[in-house]
């Protein structure tokens, strides 16, 4: 077989992914020297594309970066006014006050913005400065040296064939190499899973955990609007199912981010995490707030929930994991942007100097240091055992214990000191034989939908012809093993309905229906053989989240 012949274009630094991360890098680099030649390489069709609007920012990163950033116009416009958390039952709710909660859980001084806007206006912030960036341009393979070190990525290939071959319109992209290659693709993205699987770069680390967080954006009646509202929920409808909770954040324009989590290591097969999410806006709370509006946007993504001790190593010669490639979500606030900003700054403080003193293609060391002694160590240390003591004692007692050790760490200690996790989310689903199926309601089509109505909402959409991006170690295994030991989960921990057990009997088969992929990497982490690979599909294709 012939090799591709590419054209390389180089740069001092290549990043991966423009989202808060790889946007704060590329910001930082120029404003640290404006000869740095520095490109952004992003997957969507435009910056924001792939960023689903909805989050409560903690704005220490942007302030690091950007100091002027009111005057400037970032589209932080609503900062939050209301905090409140409920425990809910089916039919009711208990609100939890304020003050006994540790003060990192205080939202004064966050804002409710659409990150994909933030990230839009960051985008042009970086342009200013100089910073090439092309959308539209996934990042399909790492370019590696000689000495076994990172060199650069293979972006804008196009026009392959469903079975892989070249198609008549085969474009083969380009190498881009850079003296640094940062990693800024999100949760479980795919080149930061070869990296970290080729460097071992998990070793003497906790395993990674992961939650699906799925969110509608939702227009209603102005008279229930509270401007800057923020309401958190746990409970109903998980119960002991799963651990997970929800979020309302009020916005402008009389909308609302309503949004569900369900943690990754739950073990019932049959648990629906959609349908938890449809549900879940039928609890009296909720149906009040959104009866008579209307939803206008649907996505999902996965979120990184293992904290300080799932930290993998974060260099390794010529390249630097950022923001959720690494896992640096604070689980109990619910917030990574911050963290996602402050780590590409550190990135790019490390790069700079290391090229200033002519170094190139080498371990970037103290970007990892201020990481881990850092804001961000220091932000994720504080909150270390609250994902693993919910998911070995549950939600109440998880309450009490990780309540008082995030106060005891305020105080700069901890008397459990750092809790493993232990299994991975994909071992910790049990065969189906020890569980028993779910009853959901139907859907009513007011203020729950079935997944596919919901999915047109994503606006994703990729191009039929080319090569599935969802692969399969062995072809065999979804009805060999998955659907008779495990009841086929991956039908039902998808939130796009991409896969199906089609037909009946002998005649079953297994299908990808990968046209509805909203990238959210759940059946990369669920799936309980690590059968599904997710790769990056051709540039552009995915979903287009709305610019509000």
């Amino acid at each position: 077989m012939t090799e591709v012949q590419r054209e390389a274009m180089e740069y001092d630094v290549v990043i991966v992914g423009a989202g808060p991360a790889g946007l704060s890098a590329a910001i930082r680099l120029k404003q640290l020297d404006a000869d740095l030649q520095v490109v952004v390489l992003e997957k969507g069709s435009e910056v924001g594309a792939h960023i689903l609007s909805g989050a409560v920012l903690d704005p220490v990163g942007l302030t690091k970066l950007i100091p002027d950033w009111k005057e400037k116009g970032a589209p932080l416009n609503t900062p939050v006014t209301e905090d409140n958390f409920y425990l809910l039952g089916e039919a009711g709710k208990i609100r939890v006050p304020n003050f006994p909660m540790p003060p990192l859980m205080n939202n004064h001084g966050n804002y409710i913005v659409s990150m994909g806007n933030v990230c839009r206006w960051m985008a042009e912030q970086a342009e200013e400065l100089g910073v090439e960036i092309f959308p539209g341009m996934a990042c399909s393979e790492l370019v590696y040296g000689g000495n076994g070190e990172v060199k650069g990525v293979v972006a804008g290939e196009f026009g392959k064939n469903a079975d892989g071959t070249e198609g008549p319109g085969y474009e083969p992209g380009m190498e881009l190499l850079g003296k640094y290659v940062f990693i800024s693709e999100g949760v479980r993205g795919s080149l930061a899973k070869e990296l970290i699987a080729k460097y071992d770069l998990s070793k003497g680390k906790e395993p990674q955990k992961f939650g699906i967080g799925m969110k509608e954006i939702w227009e209603i009646d102005p008279a229930k609007h509270k401007l800057g509202s923020v309401s958190h929920t746990m409970g109903w409808p998980l119960g002991s199912n799963a651990g997970g909770g929800s979020f309302i954040y009020h916005l402008e324009n009389n909308q609302v981010y309503v949004g569900f989590v369900v943690h990754l290591n739950y073990k019932n097969p049959y648990l629906f995490p959609y349908m938890e999410f449809q549900r879940f806006k039928h609890h009296p709370m909720v149906a009040e707030l959104l009866e008579g509006g209307k939803r206008v946007a649907y996505g999902a993504r996965a979120i990184t929930e293992g904290g300080y001790q799932s930290m993998p190593k974060m260099v390794m010669p010529g390249a630097a994991l950022l923001g959720c490639s690494v896992g640096m979500v604070n689980v109990p606030r619910i917030k990574g942007n911050h963290n996602a900003m402050l780590s590409g700054i550190a990135a790019a403080e490390a790069a700079h100097e290391a090229i200033a003193a002519g170094r190139a293609s080498d371990e970037l060391t103290a970007y990892e240091t201020t990481v881990r002694d850092g804001e961000i160590g220091q932000d994720l240390k504080k909150v270390r055992n609250v994902k693993p003591l919910w998911s070995k004692y549950g939600l109440f007692p998880s309450l009490a214990l990780g309540g008082l050790d995030m106060w005891t760490n305020t105080l700069g200690f901890s008397f459990l000191g750092t809790i493993g996790h232990g299994k991975t989310d994909a071992e910790a689903t049990e065969t189906a034989d020890k569980h028993t199926p779910i009853d959901y309601p139907k859907p009513d089509g007011k203020l729950s939908f079935d997944r596919l109505t919901n999915v047109s909402f994503a606006m994703t959409n990729h191009e039929e012809s080319q090569p599935c991006h969802l692969k399969l170690a062995d072809p065999e295994i979804p009805l060999k093993k998955n659907l008779p030991q495990y009841a086929g989960p991956s039908a039902r921990y998808c939130p796009a309905g991409v896969y199906e057990f089609v037909g009946e009997g002998d005649e079953k088969t297994f299908q990808i229906n990968f046209q509805n992929c909203v990238h959210c990497k759940t059946c990369d982490i669920k799936d309980p053989a690590q059968n599904i690979n997710w790769t990056t599909p051709q540039g552009g294709d995915g979903p287009n989240y709305p610019n509000m």
